[in-house]
């Protein structure tokens, strides 16, 4: 370039800027694919009713969800009422005890990341022990032995999935207790003077609840153990792989 043309020019022409076209915005959240968490702890509450219907109308008496109940039941078969079992009772105690430890541990190893990802693999472990109970219920639906595998395996899986639950944190959905959410949808219902904030969602965790124990009972009447428990199993696979971990 000559003297005379920088002089025009002021120096060099600067290199045009490309165009970097419209903005494409925030890039996607992986932890919102999927369902929403309450989605599926109000699908999970559905699984707890067929759960506890299984055990309580096909194991003698005895819960491998509600571990309320439970307790309770163990004093009645303690005291000698009949049709409970203190071995059936201490047996689903102990398993969701070493189940919920199990669960624990789970959290701390996964909580600090993904939610989307623990959540996954806890679902994932829950139906593989459900359908192995199903399996175990198919095989040998007579024998001694299953009942106390059912009890065992379905309450360490119940046990994992509650401690998990916990410690994702989502309000009003415990997915196997209703006592609190019952006393929060009345004691903050506009009747006694509350603003009703979380009622729905205490609703549905009630229905939901109600509507699981009505199917497995009729599942347990009608088609025996391994069918509620598969369906159970196969409700939980389909959580497994939908889940998000967004509220």
């Amino acid at each position: 370039m000559s003297a005379e043309e920088t002089g025009k020019t002021g120096g060099p022409e600067p290199t045009p800027t490309p165009d970097p076209g419209p903005d494409p915005g925030p890039a996607p959240d992986p932890e919102a694919r999927g369902l929403r968490l309450v989605v599926v702890l109000l699908a999970l509450t559905v699984v707890s009713g067929l759960i506890d219907a299984v055990s309580y109308l096909g194991l003698e008496h005895v819960f491998t969800a509600n571990m309320t109940g439970n307790v309770v039941v163990l004093g009645f078969a303690a005291a000698g009422a009949p049709g409970f079992s203190v071995s059936h009772t201490l047996t689903s105690l102990g398993a969701f005890l070493v189940g919920a430890v199990a669960g624990g541990r789970v959290a701390v190893r996964l909580g600090k990341g993904s939610r989307r990802t623990w959540a996954r693999l806890t679902l994932a472990a829950e139906a593989v022990l459900v359908g192995a109970a199903s399996a175990v219920a198919f095989a040998a639906p007579d024998a001694t032995a299953t009942v106390y595998t059912l009890i065992a395996v379905t309450a360490f899986a119940m046990g994992l999935r509650n401690a998990t639950v916990r410690k994702l944190g989502v309000p009003d959905l415990t997915t196997t207790v209703l006592t609190m959410t019952l006393t929060g949808l009345a004691s903050d219902s506009r009747a006694a003077g509350g603003t009703a904030h979380h009622s729905p969602r205490r609703t549905a965790s009630v229905i939901a609840m109600l509507a699981g124990a009505l199917l497995g009972a009729w599942l347990v009447l009608n088609h025996g153990l391994a069918i509620p428990l598969l369906v159970a199993a196969g409700v939980v696979g389909v959580l497994a792989v939908m889940a998000s971990g967004r509220e």
